[in-house]
């Protein structure tokens, strides 16, 4: 079996559960096997198990270089009148299948319920409303240094409190 129909619902569900749109968890995931098969030849494995980690690698990679870029490929298409095809609901249902987006959507709810209010506060704005650090202190009455420091903070106590729960779904 090749290592696409291996590891691709894998690389999808990876993708969905850090960037939370199913069309772009698919770009990413297509992205992630063309750089793989156009860096092949640098594979020095043997094992299944290391073409996992060579190939979740690169998948980190892409999601970073995602991040980084941001809408800019977005607005780049639209300005040259380029339609991208949209997702069926049907693809999109089988994305946050792939992904179990329903239990980790219950996961992060139940997970900010048991962090600190002021850390709830911080993260809310600048997470979900993706609101600057300068708003996010000024909303809250705080420093900028300070709303830094309570995002960060919530951002690790989420993280302890979710962990051992999505750990055993993580490749």
């Amino acid at each position: 079996m090749s290592l696409y129909h291996r590891l691709s619902g894998d690389v999808l569900g990876f993708f969905a559960r850090r960037v939370f749109e199913p069309e772009v968890a698919m770009d990413l995931t297509a992205e992630t096997f063309a750089e793989a098969f156009r860096s092949r030849s640098r594979f020095r494995g043997q094992t299944d198990n290391e073409a996992a980690a060579w190939l979740f690698s690169i998948a980190r990679h892409q999601l970073s270089r995602y991040m980084r870029r941001g809408q800019a490929e977005l607005r780049a298409l639209e300005r040259l009148g380029i339609e991208v095809p949209d997702l069926t609901q049907l693809d999109l249902d089988r994305v946050e299948e792939l992904a179990d987006l329903e239990r980790l959507r219950a996961e992060v709810t139940r997970g900010m319920d048991m962090i600190s209010a002021d850390q709830r506060d911080a993260l809310r704005l600048r997470v979900v409303d993706e609101l600057p650090y300068r708003e996010v202190a000024t909303r809250l009455a705080i420093s900028e240094q300070t709303a830094r420091s309570r995002v960060s903070r919530g951002l690790r106590a989420l993280l302890c409190v979710m962990e051992p729960r999505t750990e055993e779904s993580q490749p």
